[in-house]
């Protein structure tokens, strides 16, 4: 008899203890999702308020009046609906590629979890629409351009906004239709919005926090695989373990640095390769490892504190503060925090590369390396990875780009209302190009690195990078004679850009401790 499955009990969200692994969870793996009693009722509350607003026709920003420059502006009760209806419409600006399916998810997640918190006076229903979305699977086409950083990520949101009222487009069991056949063939009704609803909707920081979070992950991987590859770098060249002493690290105690050194040298033990040579001591590429790594994880340190906070955070305006009895125009919106963090995260992940790259380039030149040139068999008739190195050095110029920070600049909006943005979500695009060119790079280097070593008398390998050097070789052969080496650079990336390597290499190490 077959057994009945366990049902998966949803994620709860309270507004203020949304983890990083759960938004994995729920924006990958599609993860049910449910509001927590606690959320349900202090939305309730909240809305109350804003209701008693109304009724009274007080001035309140964006409820009873309309928004940026229009603030001056009263609206009364019978216009709000329509008030809340054209915001969104109005608003719904974005230009460009649509992010993809898990971007919206942790979009839309990220957006009722602040709402859930109770202080932003929406209708309940609002927040439980956009819980039955995610999890009947209701994916908004949300463009990727459009944000400013401040005053939210007004442009992307209105594009989540509007399927919830039946407009826009939407991704529903693998097509792409009109927002409200998706609504209407998953059975959720659609949304009348009044008060502050649509205001709640799109005032937020979520397009960077979202981007920002699921970057986060991939960057803790690359850290791990730039530690990797240059592991397997070292023992290609024969390169010295001093420098990973703790007594040198401990004398200038950057975490980063201190871990980094750590897990060098949990790599490479056991390893016949390393210490093999005369020198006294390695070039920077290979001896400074803990200090560039290790800074780099400090920074991805940073920018994880920062995301936490935010994924639990009250990010729109005005805010209600039921026990007062007060709604209260704020800046919360404003993604300087997370431009700030998502700039440096990406100068830090940036010099994962440069580093890389110069392994690379030591790795192929014969008067650093003392091993055949461009690690080819028979040089001169073969190029080997000469040109792998160019590609390298093409990607590391790139991300220079991609690293000058969008934070430093802000333009004006709303007649000079909105007089300052933080530019936060071009941060967190541009972001995503660098990960992209990082994950190549180390790519490009455990492929030489693996040659490098097959060209060698064979020794022993580390323990870490014995598993490493397995599952490069598992997928690229060695290079034997020319071939086209792209389809090899293509496949190694989605292995550094997937938990495959990563994991191989925890298990060995788990197996050996």
């Amino acid at each position: 008899m077959q057994q009945k499955k366990t049902p998966v009990q949803p994620i709860l969200l309270t507004g203020r203890s949304l983890t990083q692994e759960e938004l994995l969870q729920i924006s990958r793996e599609r993860h049910p999702v449910a509001l927590s009693e606690e959320a349900r009722r202090n939305l309730a509350i909240a809305y109350e308020t804003v209701l008693r607003k109304m009724e009274a026709n007080l001035p309140v920003y964006g409820i009873t009046t309309g928004f940026g420059k229009l603030a001056n502006v009263t609206i009364d009760r019978e216009q709000s609906r329509e008030l809340q209806r054209n915001l969104i419409m109005s608003h719904a600006c974005g230009v460009g590629d649509p992010f993809p399916t898990e971007v919206v998810r942790a979009i839309m997640l990220l957006r009722a979890n602040a709402l859930a918190s109770g202080f932003s006076g929406v209708n309940p229903a609002v927040v439980e629409t956009l819980v039955a979305m995610l999890n009947a699977g209701i994916h908004p086409v949300v463009p990727e351009k459009g944000s400013l950083g401040a005053s939210g990520d007004l442009a992307n949101l209105a594009h989540v906004a509007l399927v919830l009222i039946g407009l826009g487009e939407a991704e529903f069991g693998g097509r792409v239709m009109d927002g409200a056949a998706a609504m209407a063939m998953s059975g959720i009704s659609t949304v009348v919005l009044e008060g502050k609803d649509g205001l709640g909707l799109i005032n937020g920081t979520q397009i960077m926090a979202a981007l920002g979070s699921l970057h986060l992950h991939e960057a803790r991987r690359l850290y791990r695989i730039a530690n990797i590859a240059g592991a397997l770098t070292l023992e290609s060249m024969r390169g010295l373990t001093a420098a990973f002493d703790p007594r040198i690290q401990a004398v200038r105690p950057h975490p980063g640095q201190i871990t980094c050194a750590a897990e060098m040298l949990e790599l490479v033990a056991g390893s016949t390769y390393v210490n093999g040579c005369d020198r006294v001591q390695d070039a920077y590429t290979l001896r400074c490892i803990p200090q560039v790594h290790g800074a780099t994880k400090d920074v991805i340190d940073y920018a994880s504190n920062v995301l936490a906070i935010e994924r639990n955070a009250v990010t729109d305006n005005p805010l209600v503060f039921p026990d007062g009895d007060e709604v209260i125009s704020g800046g919360n919106f404003h993604g300087q925090p997370l431009a700030f963090a998502l700039d440096f995260l990406a100068i830090g992940l940036s010099e994962l590369a440069n580093i890389s790259e110069r392994r690379i380039e030591r790795l192929v030149n014969p008067q650093l390396s003392g091993l055949p040139a461009f690690l080819a068999r028979n040089g001169g008739v073969e190029s080997g990875y000469m040109i792998a190195q160019y590609t390298a050095a093409s990607l590391v110029s790139e991300n220079k780009i991609y690293a000058s920070p969008a934070s430093v600049d802000s333009i004006p909006s709303s007649a000079n209302q909105e007089d300052h943005v933080s530019m936060g979500a071009i941060s967190a695009r541009k972001l995503g190009k660098v990960l992209e060119n990082v994950a190549t790079v180390l790519a490009i280097e455990l492929m030489c690195a693996a040659q490098a070593i097959d060209l060698q008398v064979p020794g022993r390998l580390g323990k870490g990078t014995e598993a490493a050097y397995r599952a490069v070789r598992n997928i690229v052969p060695t290079l034997n004679g020319d071939r086209v080496p792209a389809p090899d650079i293509r496949i190694l990336t989605e292995l550094v850009r997937s938990d495959r390597l990563v994991d191989a290499v925890r298990n060995a190490l788990d197996r050996t401790a």
